[in-house]
């Protein structure tokens, strides 16, 4: 089927093969973290606060517009996986060939609509007078380069669609090491301020996806694609984009969650958002452990389901909630003990007034401890919203991403009033609560009703 051995997920231990397939998403995962922490600490060090202040603001547009693009690339690849777990190998490139051009189309359409919006947005979301201008740049930067992050998403999550999590992380980890080159290389000795930190992320994107692109070329001839792959039905098309549109909307509802949090925290000023920026990131970075299983049992569940053995998904689904449980405890404790130390990466001490130090790292402190306490909650929906996707059960993950927008919203507008930056603080972990619990119950409930094969359309 291929020169390059797969790995198929349809037998063997269930836990062996999660912790096989996700030790090498996690290091990329956390590698991806690290360089995105170093990339925002040379930001904070080099620049100042206000700069990563700037860079932070527009986190939550990032991820609107990027995360709408990661759910497709995720929901196109789960008929791959599918096709593979099935042995269908014409299906496959089939599934394949219709997933590229869906991807091109929303591209060209993705690219347009966020540059036109994107100081609209930013204006829309109260952002300071003193960190918009750096804002923009940065973001339109980003945005530009839309292409090269859904050209290595995709190719990423095709190959861990037939079973391959390896070779994304040694492409990730090269791209990670150029941009904190790049990084250095721009801000420090370039002068190009945070229009150099967009460049070296867009740049270094771009080799993540050509290595992909070429590592696929000469490694997987079961990725490889001729016109006649092409020719694919519109219910191919359709199928594609009844999976992939609610997870990307999944993504993007929680992203205007985020944005409008992002509105209310604005009001606190610069300092609190770079405390926020700071303690994000450092919670972005214990959470991978449960970000990595989730997108194992989204490939795990998906092969499963097209070889027909769905126990062996229910019985993935318990491993993975020990392991994903076991991660949020480590979290907990490492946030408690360390998160202040990793807060402190972001700053450069020495040429900060006392005071405003004090501010960022006494705010960042509240929000890492608030955070962790919920961690469990988190966690638990990227078990229960990525084995439903991975089935082709969309549209229960993006109500659990409707309900999480709700939440927030409401924790944005009511607690700042009553708590102050306490509530912003709490918009997300409620949030998390009140989307893990309806897909836990949406799991369960389809699960005695035997939903696997409803999922098939039986």
């Amino acid at each position: 089927m291929s020169k390059t051995k797969v790995r198929d997920m349809t037998k063997g231990s269930p836990m062996k093969l999660l912790l096989l397939f996700s030790l090498p998403v996690l290091l990329g995962n956390v590698f991806q973290q690290l360089y995105n922490m170093v990339d925002t600490i040379i930001v904070g060090r080099y620049l100042g606060y206000q700069a990563l202040a700037a860079v932070g603001t527009t986190g939550s547009l990032n991820f609107l517009v990027l995360g709408f693009a990661n759910g497709l690339t995720s929901g196109f690849s789960v008929m791959v996986a599918q096709r593979f777990g099935a042995k269908d190998e014409a299906g496959l490139k089939k599934a394949e060939a219709s997933a590229v051009t869906l991807c091109a189309g929303f591209t060209v359409a993705l690219t347009v609509l966020s540059l036109f919006t994107a100081r609209p947005l930013l204006t829309l979301i109260h952002t300071p007078e003193d960190i918009i201008g750096d804002a923009v740049i940065y973001i339109s930067i980003i945005y530009a380069g839309i292409a090269a992050t859904i050209m290595y998403n995709l190719l990423a999550c095709l190959l861990r669609a037939v079973g391959d999590s390896r070779s994304p992380l040694y492409f990730l980890m090269i791209s990670s090491l150029l941009n904190i080159v790049l990084d250095i290389v721009l801000i420090r000795y370039g002068g190009l301020g945070v229009a150099g930190a967009a460049l070296a992320t867009v740049i270094s994107q771009l080799v993540s996806g050509l290595l992909c692109l070429l590592y696929i070329r000469r490694k997987y001839p079961i990725l490889h694609l001729s016109k006649e792959d092409f020719k694919v039905p519109v219910s191919m098309y359709r199928r594609h984009l009844n999976i992939g549109l609610p997870m990307a909307f999944q993504f993007c509802i929680t992203a205007i969650g985020t944005v409008v949090v992002q509105g209310a925290l604005n009001l606190f000023g610069t300092e609190k958002i770079a405390a926020f920026t700071a303690a994000s990131k450092a919670e972005q970075l214990v959470t991978q452990p449960a970000v990595t299983f989730g997108v194992a049992m989204a490939t795990y569940s998906g092969q499963n389901l097209g070889a027909g053995k769905t126990d062996r998904i229910k019985e993935g689904v318990a491993k993975c909630t020990v392991l994903t449980l076991t991660c949020a405890v480590i979290s907990m404790i490492i946030l408690f003990l360390f998160g202040t130390p990793l807060t402190k990466l972001f700053m450069t001490a020495e040429e900060m007034d006392a005071a405003v130090l004090d501010e960022i790292l006494s705010a960042a402190q509240m929000y890492l401890r608030q955070a962790a306490l919920f961690f469990p909650f988190l966690n638990m929906i990227f078990v229960y919203r990525n084995v439903l996707q991975g089935i082709g059960r969309s549209f229960m993950p993006l109500m659990g991403g409707v309900f999480e927008l709700m939440t927030r919203m409401a924790a944005s507008y009511i607690l700042p009033g009553v708590l102050g930056f306490r509530g912003i603080c709490l918009a997300g972990p409620l949030a998390w609560v009140s989307a893990a619990v309806p897909l836990g119950i949406a799991y369960y409930y389809l699960r005695r009703r035997n939903f696997f094969l409803l999922s098939e359309g039986k």
